[in-house]
């Protein structure tokens, strides 16, 4: 049953959601910022209450006017904090990460620092469009917050550098070439000459010779058709990893690394391992300071990039964390940076002390999912927490990196 109320709204839930109160029952309330007081409707959703705005009473004095058109006019799911001033943003990613160690985790901490990001706006590197056959046409678009289902035609997204959205309009010019598909997913990633395009979806592929011929500012073109491993088809590049993972924000990215690698060299690590490693940047840094690390990448092209990255008496393991963890130790540290899935329970395992352990020291945790992280810390109940710090590595959305470093306690 639907409820119409009046409701403050007090802090922003992971997701993005304001979040209010309610006779003791929590309502969430998208495109809401703490301060705003708004009359909603409401229904009930188990324990708790979802809501939409109705009217306006009185604006938050945080909230301001959403720099892009699709954020209102199209409902826009790829932003949530657009509404919002960028200190807010930064409050409430602070308190995003705070309210899962302390309501998930059972951690007592102080509220988190978030690093903010030297750029607000055209920071993404990447830009991934789902893509619709219109008769024999193409759109590229994005997913509508309140209809999932649903995508509208992007014509800017001003939080993605501009380079990558020139690159996107070469690639809607040449459009006809892509897979005889009705759907796909594709994805612009600027490299350092040129730009990777990535399709996923379609079985056969009869013209990506002549898309490549036609786009000149394409370095590489990769393809995943349906239920199939990516593979790259056409290349400009001597070194073809531009579909790997690779951070979108490069400079909160840096910031990043080199804050794991001033907490690595505070721990003094003669070894260390660097699961799911990437490309490498952490892993290279940390064999920087002169220690032995081993790194573990299941991509094999990132793998191969990490390797050429390493010096000697450092290496990188192709295969899954799960399998490889084990092997990869004794290490006097060790840097975990999961999907926002977190961690395994075998990984878990791995790294838990016990008679017969063969962990020691520290781990690093980098997560991109403060609620996973909270889940894998109260399981490593042997740790401790001695630090905590957020990294805004994508403005405008409710997205939040972490960085925890953890001791075994005594």
């Amino acid at each position: 049953m639907k409820e119409v109320f009046e409701l403050q709204i007090d802090s922003i839930a992971a997701g993005g959601d304001g979040v209010g109160r309610r006779d003791g029952m929590v309502v969430f309330v998208p495109r809401t910022a703490p301060g705003d007081h708004v009359r909603v409707e409401a229904i009930t959703d188990g324990r708790l209450m979802r809501g939409r705005v109705l009217a306006q009473l009185t604006a938050s004095p945080t909230r301001v006017t959403a720099s892009c058109k699709h954020y209102e006019a199209d409902s826009c799911g790829g932003c949530q904090l657009q509404h919002m001033n960028y200190e807010a943003q930064l409050e409430a990613k602070a308190g995003i990460i705070g309210d899962s160690l302390t309501r998930i985790g059972r951690l007592t901490i102080e509220r988190p620092r978030v690093e903010p990001s030297e750029k607000q706006w055209r920071y993404r590197r990447k830009l991934t469009l789902a893509m619709r056959r219109q008769g024999n046409a193409w759109f590229a678009g994005l997913h509508k917050w309140n209809a999932p289902e649903s995508i509208f035609s992007v014509e800017d997204c001003e939080i993605t550098d501009e380079a990558v959205m020139r690159h996107w309009k070469s690639v809607m010019a040449s459009s006809a070439l892509l897979p005889k598909e009705r759907e796909l997913r594709v994805a612009v990633r600027l490299l350092d000459a040129g730009f990777s395009l990535t399709v996923e979806g379609g079985i056969q592929w009869t013209t990506h010779d002549a898309l490549f011929a036609a786009i000149p500012e394409m370095t590489e073109l990769w393809w995943q058709p349906m239920a199939n491993r990516r593979r790259l088809l056409n290349s400009r590049a001597t070194n073809a990893a531009g579909a790997s993972f690779t951070q979108v924000n490069e400079g909160v990215a840096r910031a990043l690394v080199a804050h794991v690698a001033s907490l690595t060299a505070a721990a003094r690590p003669k070894t260390a391992v660097d699961a799911y490693a990437g490309t490498g940047d952490i892993a290279a840094a940390i064999a920087a300071q002169g220690t032995r690390v081993t790194a573990i990448e299941i991509d094999r092209d990132a793998s191969k990039v990490c390797g050429e990255r390493l010096p000697a008496g450092s290496r990188v393991i192709n295969s899954s964390v799960e399998r490889a963890l084990v092997d990869a130790l004794p290490a006097d540290l060790v840097v975990v940076n999961p999907p926002r899935a977190g961690l395994s329970p075998d990984v878990i395992q791995a790294l838990q002390p016990s008679p017969q352990s063969r962990v020691t020291g520290h781990v690093i945790y980098v997560s991109c999912n403060p609620a996973t992280l909270a889940r894998d810390i109260k399981r490593m109940d042997r740790y401790r927490v001695t630090s905590v710090r957020g990294f805004d590595m994508f403005p405008q959305t409710a997205h939040v990196e972490t960085v925890c470093a953890l001791e075994l306690a005594s």
